[in-house]
């Protein structure tokens, strides 16, 4: 009986969840920063893994800079975003440019401020739809999606 309750209880063991940060960098002409990944070549915000040992806003920043070049200011968190098929909850803060010059780095093959138009063009749904989320002043949104398609809340 005690072998059958140790398995029972290592077969409702949570999952494992990673924490991802992404930053909607707003430039005062209400452009939008991008970057087309080196690894997949899909346009996507700035952003990554989040270290054990910084905090969101610490992690959004390094990764926004090592990507793009750019320094940002954090705000706010505009949205949390889970992909229910990898397990990764992303968290998404508006940010301001504070510095810093375009590059492109290891990650990134491309590095553009695009219009919210440009965004819903080149980005996909699950993707374009973090920036549009953090333009609407109505967040912290949550959204959960499969990694290709948003799923409805319910």
């Amino acid at each position: 009986m005690l072998l059958y309750m140790s398995q029972s209880q290592e077969a409702t063991s949570p999952p494992l969840h990673s924490v991802s940060v992404a930053g909607v960098v707003v430039r005062e002409d209400g452009r939008l920063l991008a970057i087309r990944r080196a690894d997949n070549g899909t346009w996507e915000l700035p952003g990554g893994v989040l270290e054990l040992s910084e905090a969101p806003e610490t992690g959004v920043a390094r990764e926004v800079f090592e990507e793009t070049g750019i320094h940002v200011e954090v705000d706010e968190l505009t949205g949390v975003y889970k992909n229910t098929t990898r397990g990764i909850v992303a968290l998404v803060f508006r940010c301001k440019p504070s510095g810093g010059m375009e590059r492109t780095s290891s990650e990134s093959t491309a590095v553009a401020w695009l219009t919210p138009e440009e965004v819903a063009e080149r980005m996909a749904e699950v993707y374009a739809i973090r920036l549009l989320d953090a333009l609407d002043g109505n967040g912290p949104h949550v959204r959960s999606h499969d990694g290709k398609r948003l799923i409805p809340a319910g």
